[in-house]
Formats: structure tokens, sequence, C-alpha cells
């Protein structure tokens, strides 16, 4: 393919450090040695004129620079990139996401249930590309408990309340220590988390943490935890397939949509009880079991989350919305 220039619309830049911001982030990378790929917040701006593709991250917030690009652009080279509120609400019932997607000429969603969400009128220029990250060697695991690791800011969408309730009827299992990790950022959250933690002396909420810590503590842990209400595609479950380290996840299209339909690791959201039971057989054989079961299928699903299979997606992408 020629090399092109493109633009990548993110809601969020560095200093947000989300899934938006870290999807564009690594986009440009992938392109970067055969495509010029600039990533900004807003759109128009003075570089415009010179941009024959757009992907716009988010269809209801990048609304206003997709609206632009098809004034300007009118029926050529708009992709839009749905995230989970934008699959699983908000195209739903708001006329901003709903104008975003009839004005894109292709629509890209992040598992393989996405598609699915979409209305039917809109799903034949729909693509799925599994988003990547780097591969982890697995580490050895202690034999002395299960070491479970949550990830996500804390807030009402992430459901935090499933896994600390689920801490609190295991609070009697000194052999299953729960790490939560993430910020809190809505509500009273934190309090929830601090007196879960003051309650239940094998949970603790360690807060936000950088990224290579995160990863090093999904590494070192028997199991990730998952409990979302939506997802459109959570990095942390590719990071832990990736690492060797078997999720256990609520059972929502955005996840059956990473791990597939026959996954055994699922429990209905927001049932604590399931998760509670899921980890007990989880560490009632370490080695086997369940957890070889969820460890196989992770294997299995790895290859869909690689960096080279992410930027084969993107480059037929970029083909499809060529001139």
């Amino acid at each position: 393919m020629t090399r092109i220039r493109l633009v990548i619309v993110t809601p969020a830049l560095a200093d947000a450090n989300n899934g938006n911001w870290q999807t564009a982030r690594r986009w440009q990378q992938l392109l970067a040695k055969t495509h010029d790929v600039r990533l900004v917040k807003e759109w128009p701006d003075p570089d415009a004129g010179h941009d024959p593709i757009m992907l716009a991250l988010h269809a209801r917030r990048s609304a206003p620079a997709i609206a632009a690009w098809a004034q300007a652009h009118p029926g050529r080279g708009l992709a839009v990139v749905l995230t989970g509120t934008d699959l699983y609400q908000d195209i739903h019932h708001d006329p901003l996401a709903q104008a975003s997607l009839a004005s894109a000429q292709r629509l890209v969603v992040l598992q393989e249930r996405g598609i699915d969400a979409l209305p039917v009128a809109y799903r034949a220029k729909a693509r799925v590309i599994f988003q990547s990250t780097t591969a982890r060697q697995p580490v050895p695991k202690t034999d002395r408990h299960l070491r479970t690791v949550m990830v996500g800011h804390l807030r009402a969408v992430k459901s935090p309340q499933t896994l600390m309730q689920a801490a609190r009827l295991l609070a009697h299992r000194s052999d299953i220590r729960i790490d939560h990790i993430g910020d809190a950022i809505e509500g009273d959250w934190a309090a929830q988390a601090r007196a879960t933690q003051a309650q239940v002396p094998t949970y603790r909420w360690l807060g936000p943490m950088p990224h290579a810590r995160t990863r090093q503590a999904i590494q070192r842990a028997h199991v990730l935890v998952h409990t979302s209400a939506l997802e459109g595609g959570a990095h942390v479950i590719m990071e832990a397939v990736r690492s060797g380290t078997p999720v256990l996840a609520s059972r929502v299209d955005g996840n059956v949509g990473m791990l597939g339909a026959d996954y055994a690791g699922y429990f209905d959201h927001g049932n604590a009880s399931q998760l509670a039971d899921l980890l007990e057989q989880c560490r009632k054989e370490p080695k086997g079991g369940l957890l070889a079961r969820l460890r196989a299928q992770c294997e299995r699903r790895a290859p869909l989350f690689t960096p080279e299979a992410e930027r084969a997606g993107l480059l037929q992408l970029l083909e499809d919305l060529m001139p």
C-alpha cells in the first residue's frame, strides 16, 4: 500500500491514560512504519486539509469531529471505532451517536459480538479488529494460596461491588487473596473499598498503579477477575491472556466476544456468589481442574490479540477506506 496520511481522533489524550488513549497511541505505533499518523482530540485543526482518512474513536464523544468530516468529505474516508458505551448504550438512544453510525463508511468493533449490537442496517459495514498487547512469559505461581487480581478504575460500569461482595463471602478463606487495582474516580467507591479491606484481611485495594507494575501483578496472579456491566473490548482481558493468566469474567457480550462463547470462566453479571464459587474451584486444584481448563482456553484465544493480527486488520481497514 502507498504511504498515506491519516488522522486518529480520540476523546482522550495522554493525560487521561484510558482505553481510548491507549488504543489511539498503539494504532499510531503499529502504522508508523508505513503511514503518517497524527492524533488529535478535535477536528478540524490547522492541519486538517491534508487528511484523506479519519479514524474516530467513540461515536458520541467524537461526534463533532465526525460530523465535520462528513460535511467536508461526504461519503469517503471515515471509520468510526465503537466503544462499549457506544454499542450497549449510546447508539440506541443518542442522536449524535446515531448520526456517527450513518456518516461512517466503516464501523470498527473490538470484539466479535460487537457487530450483533449494531442496528441491522449498519452491520455490513462493520469490521472486527481485536486489540493487541505484547506477550509476557508466565511466571511460577505459589501453591500456598490463590492470588487473584482485578484491574479497573472503581466506577459503576465496572461493577467493583461484585468483587467486594465476593471477598466478603470468602473472608474465611485465608488461602484466597484478592488484590484490587484502580483509582476510585466516582462516588463513594474509595470508602467502600477501604471498608472491605478493613473487614476482610485477604482483600487489598491498591489504588492506581503504573501500567508496567499492573502488568507484573497480572503475570503473578493465578487468575484475573473482570466484573464489568458492559465492555467494548477490555484491554485487561487481552493483557491477562497474553500473560498466561486465566480470566474469570462477567457473562456480558463484550467479555464473551473476547474469550469465546464456550469459555468456562463466566459468572452472571453482579453475581458475587457465583464468582466466589469459581474462585474456590480455582483454588481447589491450582495446577489442574478448572484453572488448567481456563488456561488452555486462554492459550487458544491468545493469537487473536497479537500486534501482527491487529496491524493486519488496520491495514485492511485503510485499504477499504482509500478512494
